[in-house]
C-alpha cells in the first residue's frame, strides 16, 4: 500500500498522464455573467479571511471547503452552511462543477495543493508565498506552463489604489536611472503577532497530521506545528514569506523586475524564543537591472510602520506607506512635498496584521473571479508570483547558509 507521502509525490510528478485523462480544460465554459463556483483549500485564519472576501463577490458559490483539521471546517460551516467540508481536499478537484479553488494552506503544502488543481483544470487564486522552495516552484511552474488556466496569487496590493498611482508616477522621465528600491516591515509584538493558543481538540484525533506534514520533515504530532507553524522551518519562510513577499511583488510588478542575481540576508530572533524564524532581519537582493533592493524588518518597534517603501532614482523618488494608503512622489533636490494620498482610506493599526489581510483583498478577488469568466491575465499572475516567490527563497537560503546566493536562471536553482 502506498503511504500517502509518495502518494502525493506520484501525483505531482504525474502531469503528464493526468492531463491527457481529465483534460487541461475541464472547466465548465462561463459566460460573463456566470456564476462561478468555487472550493476552499485550507480554511485557517487567512483562508476563513478570504473565504468571506469571496463570498462578497457578485455571482459566485463557494461549494466545498477542505482542511486537515476538523475544527476549522466547523467554523466553515457556520460561514457556509450548504457547502460541503472534507479533510483531503482531492475531492473538490474530481468535483467538475468546480471552476476555482482558493488555496491558503500553509506555504510548505502550497505546492501539493496547486499542481494537482491545474491538472483537474481549476482556476487558482493561490495564497503567498507561492512556492515554498526552488522544487516547488519548478513542479508548479510546468504545471501552469500550457494549463490555460488563470492563476491569481494574492500579493493584493497589485490591485489596489496605491499600485495604480504608483504606476502613473513611475515614469522614465520622472525617475531616471532607478538605482534602489528601500523597503521596510516593523511591528511592536513579539512573535509578530502570530502566537495563538492551542484548542484541547487540536489531537490526532482531530487532524489529518500526516497530510499537514506534506513532503516536510516527519515528526510526532505536535499541535504547536499545526497552529503555530509560521514559527518553524520545515512549513514557513516566516516574515520574508509572509510580508516581504507583499513588497517584493509590489515593485516587481511596477518596474517588470526579473528575480535577484544574487541575495544576502541576516537575521536574529531577539524577542520570540518559542519562534525557530527571525524576528530582526536585513535583506539585500541585488537586481540583474542594476539596482539594489533591501527590505528589513523587527518586531520590537513600529516607528517605520508596515510597508514603508522608497524607489530612488536620479531625477526623483516615490514614497509610498501602505499603513496610510499614501503615496508621494519627491523631485531630486526637494526634501519636502505635500502627499498625494492613493484614497484608499487606510488608517494605521497597532494591532499586527497577523496573516496578511488588507484593505485590497475585495478588489483582488473580484478581480480573480472577472478572470476566470472573461481568461484574462489577472492582476498579480503566476509570473510575478514566481519571481517574488524566487526572491524570498533566496533570502532565506542566504541567512540558513550564512552566506550570499546566486540564482541560477537556466537551471532554475538557487547556488
Amino acid at each position: 500500500m502506498h503511504t500517502r507521502r509518495k502518494f502525493m509525490g506520484q501525483m505531482l510528478g504525474g502531469a503528464t498522464a493526468l492531463a491527457a485523462r481529465r483534460g487541461w480544460a475541464s472547466a465548465r465554459i462561463l459566460g460573463a455573467n456566470g456564476r462561478v463556483r468555487f472550493g476552499l483549500i485550507g480554511a485557517g485564519g487567512r483562508g476563513t479571511e478570504i473565504l468571506e472576501v469571496a463570498l462578497k463577490c457578485a455571482n459566485v458559490e463557494c461549494v466545498a471547503v477542505a482542511d486537515v483539521y476538523t475544527r476549522r471546517l466547523d467554523k466553515a460551516r457556520a460561514l457556509v452552511p450548504a457547502a460541503k467540508t472534507v479533510s483531503d481536499f482531492r475531492p473538490l478537484l474530481d468535483d467538475k462543477s468546480i471552476d476555482a479553488v482558493l488555496i491558503a494552506t500553509p506555504q510548505h503544502q502550497h505546492a501539493l495543493n496547486f499542481v494537482p488543481a491545474l491538472q483537474a483544470g481549476k482556476d487558482v487564486y493561490q495564497e503567498k508565498t507561492m512556492a515554498f522552495n526552488p522544487d516547488h516552484g519548478r513542479r508548479m511552474k510546468r504545471a501552469f506552463e500550457g494549463s490555460g488556466r488563470v492563476v491569481q496569487v494574492g500579493i493584493q496590493s497589485t490591485s489596489g489604489l496605491e499600485f495604480q498611482r504608483v504606476r502613473e508616477l513611475a515614469t522614465a522621465e520622472a525617475m531616471g536611472h532607478l538605482t534602489a528600491i528601500h523597503t521596510h516591515h516593523y511591528r511592536n509584538s513579539p512573535y509578530g503577532g502570530w502566537m495563538r493558543a492551542i484548542p484541547a481538540d487540536c489531537d490526532p484525533a482531530h487532524v489529518d497530521w500526516a497530510a499537514f506534514q506534506g513532503e516536510a520533515s516527519p515528526h510526532d504530532f505536535s499541535g504547536d506545528r499545526v497552529v503555530n507553524w509560521r514559527f518553524y522551518w520545515d512549513y514557513s519562510g516566516g516574515n520574508v514569506f509572509e510580508n516581504m513577499v507583499h513588497q517584493v511583488g509590489f515593485w516587481y510588478k511596477v518596474f517588470g523586475l526579473k528575480p535577484p542575481a544574487r541575495a544576502t540576508m541576516s537575521g536574529a530572533n531577539l524577542l520570540s524564543p518559542n519562534m525557530q524564524v527571525p524576528d530582526m532581519m536585513d535583506v539585500s537582493l541585488e537586481q540583474p537591472e542594476g539596482i539594489f533592493f533591501t527590505w528589513n524588518s523587527g518586531f520590537g518597534n513600529r516607528f517605520l510602520g508596515e510597508g514603508y517603501d522608497l524607489a530612488l532614482g536620479n531625477q526623483g523618488t516615490i514614497l509610498r506607506n501602505d499603513e496610510r494608503g499614501e503615496v508621494r512622489y519627491v523631485p531630486e533636490g526637494k526634501r519636502k512635498h505635500e502627499p498625494t494620498p492613493a484614497a484608499s482610506g487606510k488608517t494605521p493599526s497597532e494591532t499586527p496584521d497577523i496573516v496578511g489581510a488588507g484593505d485590497d483583498t475585495l478588489p483582488h478577488m473580484q478581480n480573480f473571479f472577472d478572470c476566470v469568466r472573461s481568461r484574462q491575465e489577472p492582476n498579480c499572475p503566476f509570473e510575478i508570483g514566481y519571481r517574488s516567490a524566487i526572491a524570498c527563497q533566496m533570502a532565506i537560503t542566504s541567512l540558513r547558509l550564512g552566506r550570499t546566493v546566486v540564482w541560477d536562471a537556466e537551471r532554475e536553482e538557487i547556488v
